[in-house]
């Protein structure tokens, strides 16, 4: 089974995004410049999956951002087509964590870049997430989408290591215990 792996950052408050799902608090001049090691997590990832807010969100960028194949859970969506840039990039389904992630390994997929809110709960609660990197933005929001909700039960990390960039943005690693 391949493993889940979190790469995600929240407002100094903890959310994810605005409401509206927007990330505009999210593109700072004041860390634009920073490597915050994004590209060398993407490099070990196979494969992306994520909910359709996100989906929504990743939308409204100027392009495209991801060279990895994409698939989006939603049932909203699934069953729909995939608008035709991104043919070949993206697929749209209804699936559990568990059959997204076996979906995955008979594609080829060893390691998935796991995004969005609701879809890091449901991996999270499923046991398949096997470490996040989260960076702390230092705004304030005030309201929006939290990165965590209701886990049934107790999900236990160690702390690997934290690094705080010159801009503010604190960034932990952690990885499950277990």
């Amino acid at each position: 089974m391949p493993t889940g792996h979190v790469f995600i950052a929240t407002s100094l408050d903890g959310f994810i995004s605005r409401p509206d799902g927007s990330l505009d608090w999210l593109i700072s001049p004041d860390h634009a410049g920073e490597d915050h090691g994004y590209d060398a997590f993407m490099r070990d990832i196979d494969a992306i999956v994520m909910g359709r807010g996100t989906y929504e969100a990743v939308l409204a960028f100027d392009s495209w951002p991801y060279s990895k194949p994409v698939l989006v859970l939603s049932k909203r969506l699934a069953g729909t087509a995939v608008p035709p840039a991104l043919h070949g990039k993206v697929n749209f389904a209804d699936m559990t964590p568990q059959a997204a992630m076996e979906h995955l390994r008979q594609q080829g997929a060893s390691r998935v870049y796991v995004d969005g809110g609701p879809i890091v709960q449901a991996f999270l609660r499923d046991g398949l997430i096997a470490d996040m990197v989260v960076s702390r933005i230092p705004v304030l929001i005030g309201e929006g989408r939290c990165l965590f909700g209701p886990t049934g039960r107790d999900i236990a990390f160690s702390h690997a290591k934290t690094t705080a960039f010159p801009s503010g943005l604190v960034q932990s690693f952690y990885r499950l215990k277990g």
